[in-house]
């Protein structure tokens, strides 16, 4: 999956404990998580995913693992400890296609284990500990193949392999079936079978009358090792069998043969009696029922009477192919074979023969294949020399030393020739004169040292050469000259120094080569060397001494004209020193594809490294030295798709935030010192799907958190995670990193946004409640805290009494306070009163001169109405009244209302409204009839003691108390 994120600048994140970067780090992580794949990711403790297999073998499990991704083709989980397969093991995996549990315990499996299994073709449960085939394959409607190998089965519930109707391949060998009933009631409902291996399950005798009612039959039969006494076919149950073996490992006991006339097999063509001691008139019988459809026929390991079986067989017209391995025939004569007139291919290895007469073959004069191999010859026998008609001659694992100029004289059909495996340390020019068609040539595992212009002539139609494991030193100018069709060349395990310009001259058409194991040097690879290797895809120099002490540019690249080679392998550099590789080393390689370079001792590679190879997709540079790598080294190769880092010195990944890797879909970083992961490095690899971080040592405190979730989330799958081991701390150090509790560092984000979301909400609306309700109350709080803190600031600083009242009244309401209220109090009662405007002093704060004449007056008289309600001013003037009242417990205040205002138009003036509910007060409009008797009130109101908690009820105009 190739997917695109682009890349945030981190570089203003704060790294400290869990500040703003890491909560960043936190946030990109979730939304990282979600754009790369909605699906949730995986991590297995047991398996591993590879190309939509699950490899889960070997790892002693005890029980068939959870958590495998459903939508894997293949799940192998050979070589465990399974004891057991139970019903929901596999329901997820309905498209899973085939499944292996061979080598496990398991001796259990439960009726509907398999159910969902619609699309399984393959099951393999050999080497288990079943006792019974049972009805446990219920789904497998699909299987094609089923392998039994190497359990206990004894008994076979009839309908136990019933649902299998597309079965074709069934293997029930080495088990202890003992009867052929057993195998009659396995594939009785099987019409599709065509396959059926039943080696070496203690049979004795077989009766084809015991296999009944069975449709088709199979097609391929192998009853081989069961160590069968009567073999009898009466009843025409075969009619479609062409491969059958009932051989195996050589016996003493005689075969009887009971075959009757006009059954048995008369389409089989492929038949296997090795071992068996079969007498004249059984093998008679077993020969002639197959008389007109036979063509390959082994008779190995037949220790008795294999003349005349031969000149039996032999008399069949359509046998071509013969094989008489393992039969101890140290010596090949002219009779053995005269009769095989029709034979082709002729396999009679293995068998200790030191000499064969140069007449040995006249009767196969139409001979294509012979194979010699594991004899004991010392040279090219001459016999094969008249085979003119030779296709194939394998001489492999003989005593040949040398090769004669006539040994393949007349071979001029010979296209496949063995030779390896022998002790030839010299080859002369002219013994593959003849050759003119040969197409493969295997000459490796010898004691040749010099080539001596072999290939200069003739082989014009050789096409694979392989030399390895020789002793070969040098490749001169022009040694292959000859080849001018060779397409593979192999020189593995020589003792390659040397390579002359010009060694590989004339192969234009090769692709492949092969030099790993050898001591070329890299003044061995200068330009000219592979210049005539126009057409050469692979190229392999693994495990040679090729170093270079500097990263500077090579005078002329070495590969400069293999513009179409696509692996480049250099691994296993040894020798003494570091090595480095020059910046040109690649020039010219611009169809390169995979270039392996690990364990050469490399300590650096240069930015411009990979300028030449725009096509790589896979580099290994793991097991070198490599303490940095530039991010700019990557840029050239923007389609790399795997990279190995193992076994580095490297202490980060953070070159990979600058690298543009976009579409690395694998990365291997084994064995490292990587000890945190963070968001940046892996949001740089948006195709990631494939991480290998095993044996590294971990950091496991917060700092490592972000990566532990997102090993949960993400599609990538992180090989090996639950084996991650925590390095540091060291009163942490082995716990299991997956171990690590990290709620206290992680930042639900999905939670933070609701919580903050819901907050909001909660308080826009509590905003739009106060102020439809309460704002006159918050208007009436706010001034009452300003009013409370200027009281505490004069408090401490009253003045003497300079006045008998000060007059609280709005601009408004002047008019009745200098018609009607200055004249009585001041003119008539001799009152002293203090005005805002006549006894501020001017340029001092408003507020400070209000609550100065407050606390200068013995009382303070406020002049209520509306208008005084909706003033500021006002408002302090009377809050600072109220405190003086209220914390002095001195009776202050005197209010005078001008208008009847009713009690609910005080409610934002809640401690004015609970004042006028308390105590008494003055009513204007009220006194329209006596208002004489208002300012006598007001007058007393004036002369009252400072006793603050008695009523004064003698004041009362109207008490609405």
């Amino acid at each position: 999956t190739s997917l695109g994120v682009n890349e945030p600048d981190f570089s203003a994140m704060d790294n400290d404990g869990l500040g703003n970067g890491r909560l960043w780090r936190l946030i990109f992580g979730f939304v990282f998580s979600l754009s790369v794949n909605r699906c949730a990711g995986y991590i297995l403790k047991d398996c591993r995913i590879s190309n939509g297999n699950a490899i889960c073998s070997a790892n002693k499990l005890r029980a068939v693992p959870r958590g495998i991704p459903a939508s894997v083709k293949t799940v192998d989980l050979a070589v465990n400890k399974i004891a057991a397969i139970r019903v929901g093991d596999f329901v997820n995996h309905t498209v899973l296609a085939q499944l292996d549990l061979k080598r496990n315990n398991i001796s259990r499996i439960e009726k509907g284990a398999f159910a969902a299994l619609r699309s399984l073709q393959k099951l393999n449960l050999n080497n288990n500990r079943l006792a019974q085939l049972g009805d446990f394959f219920e789904g497998l409607s699909n299987l094609t193949e089923l392998r039994l190998t190497s359990n206990s089965i004894t008994t076979v519930i009839p309908s136990s392999l019933k649902p299998l109707m597309n079965l074709t391949v069934l293997d029930l060998s080495f088990n202890k079936l003992r009867h052929l009933t057993n195998v009659h009631y396995a594939i009785q409902h099987l019409p599709n079978l065509r396959y059926l291996f039943i080696k070496k399950i203690d049979i004795t005798i077989f009766r084809s009358w015991e296999l009944t009612n069975i449709t088709v039959g199979p097609a391929y039969l192998d009853l081989s090792q069961n160590n069968i006494d009567v073999f009898a076919i009466s009843a025409d149950v075969f009619q479609n069998l062409t491969w059958l073996n009932i051989g195996g490992a050589p016996r003493k006991r005689k075969l009887i043969c009971e075959i009757g006339e006009g059954t048995g097999l008369k389409r089989l063509t492929t038949l296997d009696i090795g071992g068996l001691h079969l007498e004249r008139k059984d093998a008679a019988a077993l020969f002639r029922s197959v008389n007109f459809s036979l063509s390959t026929l082994r008779m190995n390991a037949m220790k008795r009477n294999l003349r005349e079986l031969l000149n039996m067989s032999c008399t069949i017209p359509t046998l071509t192919q013969l094989q008489l391995r393992g039969n101890r025939l140290q010596l090949l004569d002219s009779t053995l074979l005269r009769l095989c007139s029709s034979v082709t291919e002729l396999d009679v290895a293995n068998n200790r023969m030191q000499n064969i007469f140069s007449d040995a073959f006249r009767a196969l004069q139409g001979l294509k294949s012979l194979t010699l191999s594991q004899n004991r010859l010392s040279s090219v026998p001459p016999a094969v020399r008249n085979l003119t008609k030779l296709l194939e001659l394998d001489l492999s694992f003989n005593n040949i030393s040398s090769l004669g100029c006539d040994d393949f004289a007349e071979l001029r059909k010979l296209r496949v020739l063995g030779l390896y495996r022998n002790y030839i340390s010299t080859i002369n020019l002219c013994v593959f004169k003849d050759l003119t068609n040969l197409q493969v040539l295997k000459l490796q595992t010898n004691r040749i040292t010099k080539l001596n212009g072999v290939f200069t002539r003739y082989l014009p139609n050789l096409r694979q050469l392989k030399l390895d494991e020789n002793r070969i030193t040098t490749i001169e100018k022009g040694a292959f000259e000859g080849l001018r069709s060779l397409q593979n060349l192999s020189m593995q395990r020589n003792e390659l120094q040397k390579l002359e310009s010009g060694s590989f001259v004339g192969l234009t058409m090769l692709t492949d080569i092969l030099l790993p194991s050898n001591q070329i040097e890299e003044t061995e690879i200068t330009a000219g060397v592979f210049n005539d290797l126009i057409n050469l895809r692979r190229l392999n120099l693994l495990d040679n001494r090729i170093k270079y002490r500097s990263s500077s540019a090579l005078p002329e690249a070495p590969f400069s004209r293999l513009s179409q080679l696509e692996t480049l392998a250099m691994a296993g550099q040894h020798g003494r020193g570091r090595s480095q590789l020059p910046r040109n080393f690649l020039q010219g390689l611009s169809n390169l594809l995979i270039f392996d370079m690990r364990n050469a001792q490399i300590v650096s590679l240069h930015q411009d490294t990979f300028k030449h190879t725009p096509s790589l997709q896979k580099l290994d540079i793991s097991s070198n030295e490599l303490t940095d790598i530039s991010p700019r080294m990557f840029d050239p190769i923007h389609n790399l798709q795997s990279l190995y880092i193992s076994r580095t010195s490297l202490r980060s990944l953070d070159f990979l935030k600058e690298a543009n890797l976009t579409k690395l879909e694998f990365l291997q970083a084994r064995r490292n010192q990587y000890s945190v992961i963070t968001v940046e490095q892996m949001a740089s690899l948006p195709s990631l799907v494939y991480l290998d971080l095993q044996g590294n040592g971990f950091l496991c405190d917060c700092d490592n958190s972000w990566f532990l979730q997102w090993m949960n989330k993400t599609p990538t799958q992180v090989y090996d995670a639950y084996n991650f081991v925590c390095n540091y701390p060291l009163n942490l150090k082995g716990m299991k990193l997956l171990d690590l509790d990290i709620q206290s560092c992680s930042v639900d984000v999905g939670f933070i946004y609701y919580v903050s979301t819901t907050c909001a909400i909660l308080l826009f609306q509590l905003t739009a409640f106060t102020y439809h309700f309460l704002r006159w109350q918050l208007a009436y709080a706010y001034h009452l805290l300003l009013a409370r803190l200027y009281e505490r600031k004069y408090r401490d600083r009253q003045p003497n009494c300079l006045y008998d009242a000060f007059v609280s009244f709005n601009a408004h309401d002047e008019d009745w306070v200098y018609r009607e209220l200055l004249p009585k109090l001041e003119e008539e009662q001799g009152w002293r009163l203090c005005l805002h405007h006549r006894d501020f002093e001017p340029g001092k704060p408003i507020m400070d001169n209000i609550t100065e004449a407050i606390y200068a007056s013995r009382k303070t008289i406020c002049v209520i109405s509306r208008k005084y309600l909706e003033s500021e001013w006002c408002s302090r003037e009377i809050q600072v009244a109220g405190f003086r009242l209220f914390d002095e417990h001195k009776d202050v205040l005197i209010l005078v209302f001008l208008e009847d205002i009713p009690i609910w138009e005080l409610s934002p003036y809640y401690r004015m409204r609970k004042m006028v509910n308390k105590r008494t007060f003055l009513s204007w409009p009220r006194a329209a009839q006596c208002t004489e008797l208002f300012w006598e009130k007001l007058r007393q109101a004036l002369q009252s003691t400072d006793n603050a908690d008695g009523e004064l009820l003698l004041l009362t105009v109207e008490d609405k108390g």
